[in-house]
């Protein structure tokens, strides 16, 4: 049964203003995006929640700690008894019953147009990794989403082309920035909001009642969790939102994605803090990989090979996908599996055979595994990514397949990987972090680099390991280590091939250059680097129409 609506205090036109403050204007639809009502909202979650998200974030870095201290890993002492008892999270509503084929990409209008449309059971809107945090762009997506859920959304491109939605759709879900990133342009007593509870609480209090209307309901991906407090946050948040709008309990649904290395060691809590609301779990891999140099950063005896090295056959990061299928599915919930970032080739049919070739064996290894969905970066590969999945998940899902297979260990989880380092692969890393940057700072944050669909995740990992590998003079052949200038060259190569590529460069280039130098030349490992480049963000006004 629906809740009965929860007692709001009214907040008087002056006080709202007096407390909360938009810093720029964007566009046409602020009025009707940043409404009294809305803001008002917003401003309840802030007052109710922001407080223990600081504190939260100030606990976070006790792993890392560990670590430091040559102490091993270890599962919470403390939530012993949730590990052990028999508990089950909420079933799935129908639409999220059948999630084998996500798609994901940032919330531009054509974009959400054309991954509504692609195949795929569900569209993930990102407002993180795949999007870079103009005011412009992050209030214009909020509008494209408030027009898709209502199904008026068009749009019209420049060389002519219309795009509409068609009859059937995927089933829409939103990703939120991440409790540690704030949205500067808008403030409350004069400090930045959280990003997170602004991302939620305008989709949620926009959009809610209408999905709801029509069948669905308000589904969320949350990132970056480091513990089962911060998904306890979310699942308080949920659920003073679903009080405040009188919403029947479970009504939002959340998929928590596991993309840090200490969250690897609390599924279990994280699915039971969410369970009335939770979607289940999701392998965020290439964050993964990034968590897992941050949290051993200290430890010169660890240093990842290239990133091309690091396929999800690498023991550890097999044994957090199978970890994340075995909780998942003895609580009932959808494990979800990891992203496939190819591109279609479409000037080059061989590479293109062995590009989906590889996708084709990434697939055939989760759904094996026993993941119950995928995600892909491109409308061209829900096709080939739906096969799979068709053709070795003979249900909706796998949750309740058995499987017999040992339990997935602490141990296991932290076996690292070993291989070489190579000037090939210092290259590389260099050459996507100072593209990927570029574009970011201009308000690109989904960028086509070497035939792969990179985003903000794919730039964490090169600069994280460009810093592992000369923090630690990683050995790259006999007699050679990774060295400050042997990084510099590669780095002023690559600006230039940069700057030749782009019609018109700007000073975005020389910003992104520098603020790579910056952070992979720093004595300590920048915790994110979207964090450091945000005040450089070049921000662009005006809804996308």
């Amino acid at each position: 049964m629906a809740r009965t609506k929860a007692p709001r205090t009214a907040v008087t036109p002056g006080a709202l203003r007096d407390r909360v403050r938009a810093a720029a204007a964007a566009g046409p639809r602020d009025a009707e995006l940043l409404s009294h009502e809305a803001l008002q909202f917003l401003l309840e979650l802030h007052d109710r929640f922001d407080a223990r998200r600081r504190e939260l974030l100030d606990q976070r870095g006790a792993l890392r700690e560990r670590l430091r201290r040559h102490q091993p890993p270890e599962l919470p002492p403390e939530t012993k008894e949730v590990r052990a008892r028999e508990w089950k999270v909420a079933p799935p509503p129908e639409d999220l019953r059948d999630r084998r084929v996500e798609i994901t990409g940032p919330p531009e209008r054509k974009i959400v147009i054309n991954a509504l449309n692609s195949g795929a059971r569900v569209f993930m809107a990102d407002f993180e990794d795949a999007h870079s945090p103009t005011w412009g762009g992050t209030l214009a997506g909020q509008a494209n989403l408030v027009d898709a859920v209502r199904r008026r959304i068009e749009y019209g491109a420049p060389d002519g082309r219309e795009y509409r939605l068609n009859e059937n759709v995927a089933t829409l879900m939103v990703r939120p920035r991440g409790w540690h990133l704030e949205e500067r342009h808008l403030l409350i007593d004069g400090r930045p909001v959280s990003a997170s509870l602004f991302d939620f609480a305008l989709f949620f209090h926009h959009n809610a009642r209408e999905l709801v209307a029509r069948g669905s309901g308000p589904y969320f991906y949350v990132p970056k969790l480091e513990s089962y407090l911060e998904a306890r946050l979310w699942g308080d948040v949920v659920r003073t939102s679903e009080e405040t709008l009188g919403l029947r309990p479970g009504t939002v649904r959340v998929t928590a994605l596991i993309e840090t290395l200490p969250a690897a060691f609390q599924m279990d809590e994280i699915l039971y803090e969410l369970r009335e609301n939770s979607a289940g779990l999701n392998c965020g891999r290439w964050d993964y990989l990034f968590s897992a140099i941050k949290q051993f950063q200290d430890d010169p005896k660890v240093v990842f090979p290239d990133r091309s090295a690091l396929g999800m056959d690498t023991p550890f990061l097999s044994a957090y996908s199978r970890r994340v299928v075995q909780v998942c599915h003895r609580r009932g919930a959808h494990a979800m599996g990891g992203m496939a970032a190819q591109i279609p080739i479409r000037d080059d049919p061989a590479a293109n055979e062995r590009a989906m070739a590889l996708v084709r064996i990434d697939k055939e290894r989760e759904v094996a595994a026993g993941h119950d969905g995928t995600w892909v970066a491109h409308p061209g590969l829900v096709a080939l990514a739906r096969e799979v999945f068709d053709a070795g998940m003979k249900g909706a899902n796998q949750i309740h397949v058995p499987r017999a297979e040992p339990e997935v260990t602490v141990e296991e989880l932290v076996r690292l990987p070993t291989g070489a380092v190579t000037e090939d692969g210092i290259r590389r890393d260099t050459r996507v972090a100072v593209r990927y940057l570029e574009a970011w700072l201009r308000g690109e944050g989904c960028v086509p680099i070497d035939h792969l669909m990179e985003d903000a995740a794919t730039v964490e990992i090169a600069r994280s390991q460009l810093w592992q590998w000369i923090h630690h003079h990683a050995p790259i052949a006999p007699k050679r280590r990774v060295t400050t200038a042997l990084f510099r060259r590669c780095l002023a190569e690559e600006t230039k091939r940069l700057r030749a590529d782009l019609p018109i460069p700007g000073p975005t280039v020389e910003r992104a250059t520098k603020l790579l130098e910056k952070v992979v030349l720093a004595p300590s490992l920048e915790e994110y680097i979207t964090v450091a480049a945000y005040p450089q963000l070049e921000d662009r006004t005006g809804p996308e129409p």
